[in-house]
C-alpha cells in the first residue's frame, strides 16, 4: 500500500497558498468596490485579506487536528456528524459551480472591450464554446489539463505584473494623476463597506483547499500556519498594490460601471497597447482559472458519491482517461445555464454566501475537534471565535433576496441527503480520498498556477545560485 510522502516544505506550501487563491479574480473583482466606496475601496481589500487570514488559520487548526484529505467536508463530518458534513460538501459544490459560472460571463465582458456591439446570440454562443472547450480539456485527463494550465499561466501573469510595475513607476514620476483620482478618498462614506466586502472577499477564497494535502507537508503543525500567514500576506499586498494602481489610473466613477476594469486601467496608463495587453491577459487568465476550477469542482461530487451521499453515477471514472466524466457532464450543463441566465455579481454573491456557511461550520468545528484530538497547532480560542463572527457578519451583508436564494440552495441539499444517506461507500473512491491519491488529490498538487508558477521557478533559480556559490 502506497502512502503519501511528507515532501512539501514552507516555500512549497506558501507557493500552494498563492497558487490556489490568486487567479482571474483580480481581473473581475477590481471594479466592485469602487461602486460602493469609491477610492476608499482599497481599505475593503485590506480588511477582506485580514478576514481571510483569520478564517484560514481555523482551517489550519482543523487540518493539524485531523490531517485527512477532504478538507472542510472531513472536518464537519468528524465534528458534527454525517448530515453537517454533507451540508458542508453541498455548500462547497454550490459555491464551486457558481464560481466557475462567473468565468464565461467575465470572458464575454472582456471580449466586449474589442467588440462592444456583440449581439446577444453571439455572446451566448461564446459562453457555450468556452464551457465546452475547457470541459473537453478536462475530460481527456488531468495531465492534459495541467499542460494547458502551464501555458495559460505565463500568458496571464505577465500583463498584470507589467501593468502594476509600470503604474508604480509612473505614479512616482507623476503623482498628480494618482492624487486626483484618490480625491476625495471616500465620496460616498463607508456605508457600502459590507456589500463591497462580500464581493471583494471572493478574490481571497480558495484557502479552504490549501490544508487538504496536509499529510504531504513537513512538520505540518508549524508549516501550515506560517505558510498561510505569509502566503495570504503576499496575496493581500499584491491585491493592494494592483488596486492602488487601478484606482489611481481611472476615476472611480468610470471604474464602477466598467465590465473590463483592467482594460480600462491599461488604456489610461499605456494607451491602446495597454488596453490590448491587459485584455488578452484577462482572457487568458479567465480561461486558465476556469480550466482549473472545472478540474477541481468535478472532484467534489466524485468524493461525495464515494461516501454514498450522492448517486453512484457521479463516481464513474472514464476507463481510458481516468476522469470523472459524469460529474463533468452535469457540472458543465448546470454552470452553462447559470452563465447564460445569471450575472457576475449574482453568481459571486451566491458563491460567497454558500462558502461562508462552509467557513462558519469549520470555525465552529475547531472546538469539538480540539476536545476529540490532541496535537493541533493550538490557536488561541479567540481566533475561531472571531472567524465565526466574521462568517456570520459577511453572510448578513448580502441583501435579503440574496440571503433567501442562498438559503434556498442550501435547503435543497436536505432532500438529497435524506434520499441517499446513509449510502454505501465506494471503497476505491474512499481509498483515493483517505490516502490522498487518485482523482481527488492530483489536482491539489498541481501548484503551477498564476503567481505560484512564477514563484516556484524563481525559488528554483535562487536555490541553484546559492548552490553555485557554495
Amino acid at each position: 500500500m502506497a502512502y503519501l510522502k511528507r515532501e512539501l516544505g514552507l516555500f512549497d506550501v506558501i507557493n500552494l497558498v498563492i497558487g490556489t487563491i490568486v487567479g482571474a479574480d483580480i481581473y473581475i473583482a477590481a471594479a466592485f468596490g469602487a461602486g460602493y466606496l469609491g477610492p476608499s475601496s482599497i481599505f475593503a481589500w485590506l480588511i477582506a485579506g485580514l478576514m481571510a487570514i483569520t478564517i484560514a488559520l481555523c482551517f489550519a487548526e482543523c487540518s493539524s487536528l485531523l490531517p485527512r484529505v477532504g478538507g472542510p467536508y472531513a472536518y464537519a463530518k468528524e465534528a458534527f456528524g454525517d448530515f453537517t458534513g454533507f451540508m458542508v460538501g453541498w455548500s462547497l459544490l454550490i459555491a464551486s459551480w457558481s464560481a466557475i459560472a462567473v468565468f464565461p460571463l467575465a470572458f464575454v465582458s472582456y471580449l466586449l472591450f474589442f467588440y462592444p456591439a456583440m449581439p446577444q446570440w453571439l455572446q451566448v454562443l461564446v459562453k457555450i464554446f468556452f464551457v465546452l472547450f475547457l470541459t473537453i480539456i478536462n475530460y481527456f485527463g488531468v495531465k492534459e489539463a495541467g499542460k494547458a494550465n502551464d501555458i495559460l499561466t505565463i500568458l496571464k501573469l505577465a500583463p498584470i505584473l507589467l501593468f502594476t510595475l509600470f503604474g508604480i513607476v509612473y505614479f512616482l514620476l507623476n503623482p498628480g494623476l494618482f492624487l486626483s483620482n484618490f480625491t476625495p478618498l471616500a465620496p460616498m462614506g463607508f456605508g457600502g463597506m459590507g456589500s463591497a466586502l462580500v464581493l471583494i472577499f471572493w478574490a481571497y477564497v480558495g484557502f479552504e483547499l490549501v490544508t487538504v494535502p496536509s499529510d504531504e507537508i513537513k512538520d505540518a503543525k508549524k508549516t501550515i500556519p506560517r505558510a498561510i500567514i505569509l502566503g495570504m500576506s503576499i496575496i493581500t499586498l499584491f491585491y493592494l498594490v494592483t488596486n492602488l494602481v487601478i484606482l489611481g489610473s481611472v476615476p472611480w466613477v468610470q471604474l464602477s460601471t466598467s465590465t473590463a476594469p483592467l482594460s480600462l486601467a491599461g488604456s489610461a496608463l499605456l494607451g491602446g497597447l495597454g488596453a490590448i495587453l491587459l485584455t488578452f491577459g484577462a482572457l487568458f487568465s479567465i480561461s486558465g482559472s476556469d480550466e482549473a476550477g472545472i478540474l477541481s469542482s468535478a472532484r467534489i461530487p466524485y468524493a461525495m458519491a464515494g461516501d454514498g451521499l450522492l448517486p453512484r453515477i457521479f463516481a464513474r471514472v472514464h476507463p481510458e482517461y481516468g476522469t470523472p466524466y459524469v460529474a463533468l457532464y452535469v457540472q458543465s450543463a448546470v454552470t452553462l445555464i447559470a452563465a447564460i441566465f445569471g450575472n457576475i455579481s449574482q453568481l459571486i454573491i451566491i458563491s460567497v454566501f454558500t462558502l461562508l456557511f462552509c467557513y462558519l461550520i469549520t470555525c465552529l468545528a475547531v472546538f469539538p475537534l480540539k476536545k476529540k484530538y490532541t496535537g493541533g497547532i493550538n490557536l488561541p480560542w479567540v481566533i475561531p471565535v472571531v472567524g465565526v463572527i466574521i462568517s456570520i457578519y459577511m453572510m448578513t451583508q448580502c441583501n435579503f433576496n440574496q440571503i433567501i436564494v442562498g438559503l434556498l440552495f442550501l435547503v435543497l441539499g436536505i432532500p438529497v441527503f435524506i434520499k441517499y444517506s446513509p449510502g454505501k461507500e465506494i471503497a476505491s473512491v474512499r481509498k483515493d480520498i483517505e490516502l490522498g491519491r487518485g482523482l481527488f488529490s492530483r489536482w491539489l498538487r498541481a501548484r503551477d498556477r498564476f503567481l505560484a508558477h512564477f514563484l516556484r521557478h524563481l525559488g528554483d533559480l535562487i536555490r541553484k545560485l546559492v548552490a553555485l556559490k557554495k
